[in-house]
């Protein structure tokens, strides 16, 4: 089930270079989240028709709090930036389907890449387990580590090398020789396809969370479709929708 509010902003501050953390008042969506789902969120501006899809960072149901944290990317992202405490946004949420909860492994890894960082504190929070939480960064600046560290053993990587492993996520897993029974992961395609081969390679359950354009968010327009290994019930192709099958998936249904 998804609703639509009007949500109050109650919190806004740019915590790294073009990377914000908003909080928002959004009691029946922040009820039913759950980690790896996302909002749409529809610019003020009217026109700009297409709401912006982001990431749940963490729901706070006690007090009915949505946070997401975002990269201001083009004019709806921007405009978002310049909110401020107690202005008003429509949103649309909690959209898509999560990670799983239940599976009830032992040790796991969950590995963000960039704005694919976000989604992995509330999963750390929720998921059971031995937690082993990597973040590949560009540079220095660094963002939400203090969040992940509440929940797990952090390990970093950046591509410049000026913090933890020098290179990408795998460089970190392999540098820190982390083994795990499944990897929960979300960030860009090329990241996303060296983990699936990875997990595969050393046998591991794999499941992850694409990052794709999105137009209406609800599985309509077709706008988002990724290669599957098996024929969907709604277009009769071999594809899912990113926005309404995933964005998570388990790494053998898809092609990457």
């Amino acid at each position: 089930m998804k609703y639509k509010e009007l949500a109050v902003i109650t919190e806004q501050k740019k915590i790294a270079a073009d990377i914000y953390s908003m909080w928002l008042q959004a009691g029946q969506i922040a009820a039913l989240a759950v980690p790896g789902q996302f909002l749409s969120i529809y610019c003020n501006d009217a026109s700009r028709m297409l709401p912006r899809p982001i990431s749940i960072c963490e729901a706070d149901k006690g007090q009915g709090r949505i946070r997401i944290v975002y990269r201001v990317a083009g004019k709806g992202t921007e405009e978002f930036s310049a909110c401020r405490a107690g202005d008003t946004l429509n949103v649309v949420g909690p959209l898509g389907n999560g990670f799983p909860l239940d599976k009830g492994y032992r040790k796991v890894l969950l590995i963000g890449g960039g704005i694919g960082i976000p989604p992995m504190v509330e999963l750390s929070r929720q998921l059971s387990g031995e937690k082993q939480i990597v973040a590949g960064y560009r540079n220095s600046e660094l963002f939400l580590k203090k969040e992940l560290e509440q929940n797990g053993t952090v390990y970093i990587a950046t591509e410049d090398g000026s913090l933890g492993t020098k290179g990408n996520v795998l460089d970190a897993v392999w540098e820190n020789e982390l083994t795990a029974d499944a990897v929960f992961a979300c960030g860009p395609t090329p990241m996303l396809r060296a983990l699936k081969e990875y997990a595969i390679e050393q046998g591991m359950d794999c499941f992850l969370s694409l990052e794709e354009r999105m137009a209406c968010g609800v599985g309509a327009c077709l706008g988002c479709v990724c290669k599957s290994k098996e024929t969907d019930g709604y277009t009769h192709v071999k594809n899912k929708r990113v926005c309404k099958d995933g964005p998570v998936f388990s790494a053998e249904e898809i092609e990457i």
